[in-house]
């Protein structure tokens, strides 16, 4: 087949750098067929009118951004990750997961889409632009991610110590702390320790079964 089509439909655009994990795990999967692939991010802002619910969402990211896997995001929070999964299945429609012809994936980080990017200390070091700082960063172990209460305050939190800047320096670090994420999730080039998370294992397994399917259907 031609090359495979994916669209990322996040809760908001802080959550776009999930692309490096899609494509991580993409590239896992279709190395051995030597598939290519192109993204595209469902900017639903430029919709008029603006859909409201998130299977309206789903509707119009696949009419505005047709593609063969359609990932669908939401962070879990409070509600966990089987009723967040749930939620997404339900607004994608069939029990499978497929939406006119389109595979729907849900990714749903726990709590939220940081969780997946506090485990690399030199891709936080280099989005803080200082690759070669010294000072300890406390990088929670990786099995616990998933239970931090606010992992964005901590990777923010993280990203600002790992400036070690102080003053006026520092207050431009958390000036642009929003987009110092963004760099963390493009510096990262592994994304294989969070196979440790069960959230990113369902993530990974139901990539995997889209995929199949996608190029089964050719």
């Amino acid at each position: 087949m031609g090359t495979i089509r994916y669209t990322l439909l996040t809760d908001g655009t802080s959550d776009k750098c999930l692309t490096n994990v899609i494509e991580w795990v993409l590239g896992e999967c279709l190395r051995p067929l030597e598939q290519g692939f192109v993204s595209q991010y469902a900017d639903l802002s430029l919709v008029d009118p603006r859909p409201a619910t998130l299977a309206e969402k789903i509707c119009s990211a696949v009419k505005n951004y047709p593609c063969d896997i359609l990932f669908v995001h939401r962070d879990a929070e409070g509600q966990g990750l089987d009723e967040r999964t749930s939620e997404i299945e339900s607004a994608l429609g069939v029990g499978g997961g497929i939406l006119n012809g389109t595979a729907g994936v849900p990714v749903v980080p726990v709590r939220m889409t940081e969780a997946w990017l506090l485990f690399d200390e030199q891709a936080i070091r280099r989005a803080a632009g200082n690759p070669n700082g010294t000072v300890q960063l406390n990088i929670p172990p990786i099995e616990r991610v998933e239970q931090l209460p606010n992992p964005k305050s901590d990777l923010h939190g993280l990203i600002e110590m790992a400036s070690e800047q102080r003053g006026r320096k520092l207050r431009k670090v958390k000036e642009r702390v929003s987009a110092s994420v963004h760099q963390v999730a493009g510096h990262i080039q592994d994304f294989s320790p969070l196979r440790g998370l069960t959230a990113f294992v369902q993530f990974e397994r139901r990539t995997r079964t889209a995929m199949e399917g996608v190029l089964a259907a050719v």
